[in-house]
């Protein structure tokens, strides 16, 4: 056989490296990428690569809110091939988490289908449907406006934003997690509503401490709402970027049935879902660490929201079963906070002013930047526009001057020498269609001129400005906490949870029996302002919506206070889990729903008046058909949840109630605009299922409105609203006015009153009033302020044309 020849020498290129030095490299660059491209988010924007990318691509493909929904697949698909070089199971369970509400505190996307819960995972790409939600727009908002850097995709072929403009602070918002190599990060979501507040007191007051701070910002918002024990991890978490918070789920003992007592859950701690407290509770339970429990039902569902039963066995103290389920069960779970987010690409530990700044420096570049940008575009329309007009003015030698021209260039040289034109100048008219050089255009052109002069002086003016500045990130900062803000959900307590006791018996919850005053808001929420000594209550330097106060209450939070009702009740309760506000900022937008705190309350029913159980002093109620009553609270007995104070005809309710000594008057006011008020004590106080006595003697087809109590005449206002019945609501906001109570003479029990507002043409009676102590507190019926014409109108004056509707009017905070 013949041999093979052997092959020719090929140039081989072989270098020599130490193994452990090509490993170091290796890893760093890898634990880099992972920790800038991956795991942790952007300290200004709030949004880790993948979330950016999601939303600019949803941005890019047009999905807003007022548009349909399209298949997830579909955005993945996008994403993963424009921007995301991983795999598609990654970009989906990011974008399954912006759009649960469970997740966030405030979801940026808007999904459509079954994107999971806590128990369960999400469907399928292929199944679920996703647009952007209304908050992600304020996150993406001006990208076409050189308002952030752009970057190339991992292939160049496409430009993405290095991070989004971030019209609310999103990261403090909705929070973050994630694993990087060598550090984690973990933040907890807060309350927007408050956040902005922080930012805005940071912005006007650069040297604020942390401490400042946190009377905006009391601790985290979660969206599961619970109760948060003690703030002395908050502080630490505020103060240097790391604590631990204890958060319990939100219960309450109730009766089952008859002789049959339980604990009812309708909220639970961050991350922990129905299914996996209820696996706990009945692992316990066979283990037999746990006792007094004969079982467990989950009444969850989409109309009432989350309610578990837990049934407690006849001899067993619920309290006590409850402090088991505290230390067994996740009732009561831990939440570390390790605030470690990107700054400039470096990962850094942020406490909240450090959060705030970086948020803030962000906005104002944004701003600049965004206005350098609108400036450029209005000079350059400006300079078109001078252009034209100077072309308008003498249109005839213009078309002379083309039409004599051998080429365009020719006429476009020529242009410029006759009138003094620029190149842009020049070749604008060239391109501009004859139709345009009208008288009428030329009249346009003027308004557009004058128009874009004054927007270019307010931009200098802004760019020359850092006070405007950092006043217009206020301004955009409030108009997104007006927009997307919510509620508080999650309650604070000042004190830590008890340490569990190894007697049997009865617990101890062990909560401070401090003083506190309960402000009761006219939209229905209500707040807790614990008080040191030598305190008092304070408004909140910026006025937050629900702020108008129906009634305050003196007490201490461990005590039972009673909520007056429509329906002529008074339900038991305690003020302990009602959120907590510092006194030196009281503002009711951080408060619940009391009607919902309480839950005993009917559709129809609304809380009128908050009152003590201890007190000597009468309270005082008026109905709707006139009638009016005193009874004293300590003669109710003391063990009624539920107790009927005024013995009503079928179809009255009470309108208005409050504490009535001897020399207070009583005011009450009409549908047709007449107002009476006596001494309180023409009415002598009666027993609980009394009637009550004739108040006010009404006109045929008249009613009761309001009714107050007046303890300081010389300082009350009166407030009436005229408008007409046969007038769709929302189309007229009708006449205001607002009167002193002095220029309303007295009269008799039973009698018919003064006149107190004239009505116009049209009108057929009031719509709303109020008698209160100065000043007076108007609010929409979303709880945001409304104006009040000035106070000192005569008596039976027709008052002012109001702008907006007012839902409902109260006293201010102070």
């Amino acid at each position: 056989m013949p041999r093979t020849p052997a092959p020719e020498p090929v140039d081989e290129r072989i270098q020599d490296i130490d193994l452990s030095t090509e490993m170091q490299g290796s890893f760093l660059e890898y634990a880099y990428s992972v920790i800038y491209s991956r795991a942790l988010p952007d300290a200004r924007d709030g949004l880790k690569p993948v979330q950016r990318r999601i939303l600019f691509q949803m941005a890019e493909m047009g999905l807003r809110p007022d548009k349909g929904h399209v298949k997830s697949a579909r955005v993945v698909g996008e994403v993963m091939g424009k921007l995301h070089p991983h795999g598609d199971s990654a970009i989906y369970d990011a974008l399954v988490r912006l759009s649960q509400d469970f997740a966030l505190r405030v979801p940026l996307v808007d999904g459509h289908g079954n994107f999971g819960s806590l128990d369960d995972g999400p469907a399928a790409s292929r199944y679920t449907e996703a647009r952007l939600a209304a908050s992600a727009l304020a996150l993406t908002e001006s990208l076409d406006e050189d308002v952030v850097d752009f970057i190339p995709n991992y292939d160049g072929q496409f430009q993405q934003p290095a991070v989004l403009p971030a019209a609310f602070p999103n990261l403090l918002v909705n929070g973050a997690s994630g694993i990087a190599v060598g550090m984690a990060t973990n933040m907890a979501p807060h309350n927007l509503i408050e956040v902005v507040a922080a930012a805005i007191h940071l912005l006007e007051n650069p040297d604020a401490t942390t401490e400042e701070l946190m009377e905006f910002v009391p601790g985290p918002d979660f969206p599961s709402g619970g109760i948060l024990m003690g703030l002395d991890g908050v502080k630490d978490a505020y103060a240097n970027g790391r604590g631990a918070l204890k958060v319990r789920g939100k219960v309450s003992v109730e009766p089952l049935g008859p002789r049959r007592t339980g604990i009812v859950v309708t909220e639970l701690p961050y991350n922990v879902g129905p299914e996996r407290l209820i696996e706990k509770i009945r692992d316990a339970v066979q283990a037999k660490k746990l006792q007094g429990i004969s079982d467990v039902t989950d009444l969850t569902d989409r109309h009432h929201g989350l309610r578990i039963q837990i049934g407690i066995k006849t001899g067993f103290d619920a309290n006590a079963v409850l402090e088991q389920l505290y230390r067994l069960t996740p009732l009561e779970d831990s939440f570390s906070i390790n605030n470690v987010a990107l700054v400039e690409g470096q990962p850094r530990t942020l406490g909240l002013r450090d959060l705030l700044a970086v948020y803030i420096k962000h906005r104002l570049e944004v701003i600049t930047r965004r206005s350098r940008y609108r400036l450029a575009r209005r000079e350059e329309r400006l300079h078109l526009v001078e252009g034209l007009l100077l072309a308008i003015l003498d249109i005839d030698e213009v078309i002379q001057l083309i039409r004599s021209s051998d080429d365009s260039e020719q006429a476009r040289t020529r242009l410029r020498e006759v009138f003094e034109l620029s190149e842009v100048q020049a070749e604008y008219i060239l391109e501009l269609r004859l139709r345009r050089l009208t008288k009428f255009s030329r009249i346009e052109l003027e308004a557009e001129r004058d128009k874009l002069q004054a927007e270019i002086a307010a931009l200098k003016e802004l760019l020359g400005s850092d006070a405007l500045l950092r006043a217009q990130v206020a301004t955009e900062l409030d108009a997104a906490a007006e927009a997307y803000g919510t509620p508080r959900r999650t309650l604070l307590l000042n004190a830590a949870p008890p340490k569990p006791r190894a007697t049997k018996g009865a617990v101890d919850l062990q909560i401070a029996d401090t003083p506190t005053v309960v402000v009761l808001s006219t939209t229905g929420r209500a707040v807790r302002v614990d008080l040191a000594d030598g305190q008092e209550l304070t408004a909140a330097g910026r006025r937050s919506k629900h702020d108008a106060v129906l009634s305050t209450l003196e007490t201490t939070t461990r005590s039972e206070i009673g909520a007056v009702t429509s329906a002529g009740r008074v339900l038991r309760f305690s003020p302990v889990d009602l959120p907590s506000v510092p006194p030196a900022s009281v503002h009711l937008a951080a408060g619940v729903a009391l009607r919902d705190y309480i839950g005993l309350l009917d559709k129809s029913e609304r809380i009128i008046a908050l009152m003590r159980f201890d007190d000597e002093t009468p309270l005082a109620l008026g109905t709707r058909s006139g009638i009016v009553k005193r009874i004293v609270p300590s003669t109710l007995p003391s063990n009624k949840a539920e107790l009927e104070i005024i013995g009503m005809k079928p179809g009255d309710v009470v309108v208005g109630a409050g504490s009535a000594p001897d020399d207070a008057e009583l005011v009450f006011v009409t549908s047709d605009a007449q107002l009476l008020h006596f001494a309180a004590s023409a009415v002598r106080p009666q027993g609980a299922p009394a009637g009550g006595m004739a108040g006010v003697k009404l006109a045929a087809k008249a009613e009761v409105i309001t009714f107050s109590v007046v303890t300081d005449a010389d300082q009350a206002v009166v407030v009436t609203i005229s408008g007409a019945d046969d007038v769709l609501l929302g189309a007229d906001a009708g006449r205001a006015k607002v009167s002193e109570f002095a220029e309303f003479p007295g009269k008799g029990r039973a009698t018919g009153g003064v006149r107190a507002h004239a009505l116009l043409k049209g009108e057929t009676g009031l719509r709303l009033a109020w008698v209160g102590q100065s000043p007076a507190l108007a609010v929409g019926s979303d709880g945001a302020a409304r104006a009040l014409p000035e106070s000192g109108a005569k008596r039976d004056a027709s008052g002012q044309a109001l702008d907006a509707v007012i839902g409902s009017i109260g006293r201010t905070i102070i």
